[in-house]
């Protein structure tokens, strides 16, 4: 039977500018998928970025090259991510004009 583990990273956060999501440490898992439910998108031009960063050890941070397409409007975005290594985090660009966004984002890994 595989086991699975679904981390709730950020829950209903408003955010006016770039963030990371706190680092989740993940080595036990095979895979992962990670999650993003834009909840309200607001300002002129507003549009979140988030790529993929990983770390040997949660506190030095390379990208790890995957990356969600730029989310304009309200949704569920998901994507999935392999050969991580040990810890994962979201790094997020909020772009436009008075650009705030509302979201949950959330971290699904399996073995």
């Amino acid at each position: 039977m595989r086991h699975s583990f679904t981390a709730v990273i950020e829950k209903n956060a408003t955010f006016h500018e770039d963030f990371e999501t706190e680092p989740y440490e993940c080595a036990w898992a095979s895979e992962a998928r990670w999650f993003i439910n834009v909840m309200e998108l607001e300002g002129d031009g507003a549009k979140l970025s988030a790529r993929v960063q990983v770390s040997p050890d949660g506190i030095f941070w390379c990208d790890e090259g995957s990356r969600f397409e730029p989310m304009s409007e309200p949704g569920m975005y998901s994507l999935a991510v392999r050969d991580f290594g040990g810890w994962l985090r979201l790094d997020c660009e909020l772009d436009g004009t008075d650009a705030r966004v509302r979201l949950m984002i959330y971290l699904v890994l399996k073995e």
